[in-house]
């Protein structure tokens, strides 16, 4: 069922432009607890997320404003494969423990990219609810050698959030 959600949750991005690249189409985001795929075209702003073989990202804490589109750019400066995905400490141990089951499981969805070594993806993805949330390599011994980090989204009417 798990793999079966992760499929479906691709179809905000499914369809192609004809030069290889998905195109948005807003009717077919899914909203998670943790936000829903963002417009590439009303993205307020780009922070760059790197992965590396020393299972850590940099920077392993994000903050956002609620309502906030961030593009992530994501690196894999290693020289194995990495990935990053979006969600809740729950999802996330869910989605981790299936890996285990189902390493070669194929799955795609708006809040993940998988990055070969060397390589760079996108996640566009707008935080519409305030909260604490995770970003995690969910690839079996990744996630458990410390591969995780944190996205707090601050409240949009409360001041000073983050100072």
């Amino acid at each position: 069922m798990l793999a079966a959600s992760l499929f479906a949750s691709s179809v905000a991005l499914a369809h192609d432009d004809g030069h290889g690249k998905p195109v948005f189409d807003a009717s077919k985001a899914e909203q998670k607890e943790f936000g829903i795929a963002g417009d590439p075209t009303k993205v307020h702003r780009t922070i760059k997320l790197v992965m590396s073989d020393d299972m850590r990202f940099t920077p392993t804490r994000i903050k956002v404003k609620e309502g906030e589109t961030v593009k992530l750019v994501v690196k894999n400066k290693g020289k194995i494969m990495h990935e990053v995905v979006l969600g809740t400490t729950a999802s996330l141990q869910q989605h981790a423990a299936t890996m285990r089951k189902f390493p070669d499981m194929a799955h795609a969805a708006p809040y993940m990219a998988h990055v070969k070594p060397g390589g760079i993806q996108e996640i566009v993805w707008t935080f519409n609810h305030p909260g604490h949330f995770d970003f995690a390599c969910l690839l079996p011994g990744h996630f458990e050698a410390g591969m995780v980090g944190k996205i707090e989204v601050g409240e949009k009417n409360r001041r000073n959030y983050f100072n």
